[in-house]
């Protein structure tokens, strides 16, 4: 795909798609936004959620970063967008919901496993892949068969999900609305070869079939 490629695309959207989102966005323009679901999801190019959730403007505040992770909280004086994100999206927008949304054949998991060398072009892409550490430390406790590595990235995937859900809760507004039950977070996987999600049960410690348990989500 080249620029002009999407330049074309913007012109077919302002011709087609907007009209549709028009009276919409005019209201969104003139009173803010008001979404009620902080969707946090990987940078990976395959991963499209408003085309995978069916969504419009303004229904979802989206942070995508390098593998869905999340940075535990850290009052100190550095730059974290995805933090600022998160704080903007419960304190200032307050949503009710946030989605913490893994996906297969990550390539910040399959990271994990690989030795990315100490290249100074890499050195913040090294720092932040330690957020996933800890799902790789349990996947590797949890599989008993570790030649399969395939199997292996799928599994850290999953419980990578689970700890960035923890991490959510070391932000004092999260924690603090999550326990008076005015905001909810979800862990979703996103299977890329069938556009099918899944979902965490607590309860049971398993990912499950979103679209059968809707009820619960």
């Amino acid at each position: 795909m080249e620029i002009n490629d999407l330049v074309k695309g913007n012109k077919k959207f302002r011709e087609v798609s907007f009209p549709r989102f028009e009276g919409n966005i005019k209201e969104l323009v003139e009173h803010g936004q008001k979404p009620e679901v902080l969707f946090v999801g990987c940078s990976d190019s395959r991963i499209t959620p408003d085309l995978m959730l069916d969504t419009e403007p303004g229904d979802m505040f989206i942070l995508r970063n390098v593998g869905n992770f999340v940075p535990p909280y850290s009052p100190d004086d550095d730059f974290h967008g995805s933090s600022a994100a998160i704080e903007y999206a419960v304190s200032v927008l307050g949503v009710k919901h946030i989605i913490i949304c893994g996906h297969s054949h990550c390539g910040a998991c399959k990271s994990l496993y690989k030795d990315i060398g100490d290249s100074p072009d890499l050195v913040h892409v090294k720092k932040w892949l330690e957020l996933g550490k800890k799902a790789k430390e349990y996947t590797l406790l949890a599989i008993q068969d570790k030649t399969d590595q395939e199997k292996l990235y799928r599994a850290t995937e999953r419980i990578s999900v689970v700890h960035q859900m923890e991490n959510l809760l070391t932000f004092p507004d999260v924690e603090r609305k999550v326990k008076n039950g005015t905001l909810q977070i979800h862990g979703w996987y996103y299977r890329i070869e069938d556009g099918t999600l899944e979902y965490y049960d607590g309860e049971e410690c398993s990912f499950k079939p979103l679209v059968e348990s809707s009820d619960k989500k």
